[in-house]
């Protein structure tokens, strides 16, 4: 590959990596350098999300490290990195939770459809919120008190693999309805699909396995798996497709399990 040619595929990279920040974060457009009334295509550039999702994790981390050497108990440190994940991300991800898991109250599709387009966050979606934080707040607590380091470095790679999560579904399911942003962004192709499992593996194994060992980080990426493979399967045969909001609960669900797997041995 000639120097033009790295030059040119940085150059991609550092766009997609632009448009993808801008996207899951609220980092605002005009910092990223990024049109806000533009519609990003993600059909090759979402396999840099697994990174994003490692920024937001490290973002999180270096809160926990700070409020551990100010004093702050393990627990409430680990609150304060979820905290500051949900801050910089906008509750993006813990918003289509919400409304993925107040839609199960519908009784057909189109119901539960209608479901997630209402804004208000009934009882299941409550429920799931609640259930959601204080497992990401216990677990990365837990692995806290073993140093606060060994959280941040779970926290990076929980993050990252859970966007190659939501990217499996976005890819693999047809979308439910016509619109949408996950919809009219274009769903990741297989290689983008297969390169962001592939970063997100990298990045696991790098900051995962030195802090908190590689059974913890197998069981870790095993339980992120089955909680991916079962958000497909529900969402397929509830909604016979993807829609915005399952991508976030699927991210959610990932993100949660993973972290439950590295806090266990």
């Amino acid at each position: 590959m000639s120097e033009r040619q790295v030059q040119s595929e940085i150059g991609i990279a550092v766009a997609e990596l632009r448009s993808a920040a801008a996207f899951l974060t609220r980092v605002p457009a005009r910092l990223l350098g990024v049109s806000a009334a533009a519609i990003p295509d993600f059909r090759q550039a979402a396999r840099v999300f697994p990174v994003v999702g490692a920024v937001i994790g490290l973002a999180g981390g270096l809160v926990l490290v700070i409020a551990d050497a100010l004093g702050i108990p393990a627990m409430v440190a680990a609150a304060l990195a979820i905290g500051t994940t949900v801050l910089v991300t906008g509750g993006l991800h813990e918003d289509g939770l919400a409304d993925t898991a107040d839609s199960l109250g519908g009784t057909t599709t189109e119901k539960k459809l209608e479901i997630m387009d209402d804004s208000r966050v009934g009882t299941y979606g409550a429920v799931a919120l609640v259930f959601s934080i204080l497992l990401r707040v216990v677990a990365l607590g837990s692995i806290a008190t073993f140093g606060p380091f060994r959280a941040m470095f779970a926290l990076i790679a929980a993050e990252a693999v859970s966007r190659a999560a939501l990217l499996r579904l976005w890819h693999d399911l047809p979308a439910a309805r016509m619109g949408g942003l996950s919809n009219d962004t274009g769903a990741p192709d297989q290689n983008a699909m297969l390169v962001a499992l592939a970063v997100a593996a990298v990045i696991a194994v790098v900051v995962s396995v030195p802090s908190v060992g590689l059974w913890a980080t197998i069981l870790a990426g095993a339980l992120a798996i089955i909680a991916t493979w079962t958000m497909i399967r529900l969402t397929a045969r509830t909604l016979g497709g993807r829609t915005g909001d399952t991508l976030g609960a699927c991210q959610q669900a990932a993100v949660v399990a993973f972290l439950i797997g590295a806090s266990a041995l």
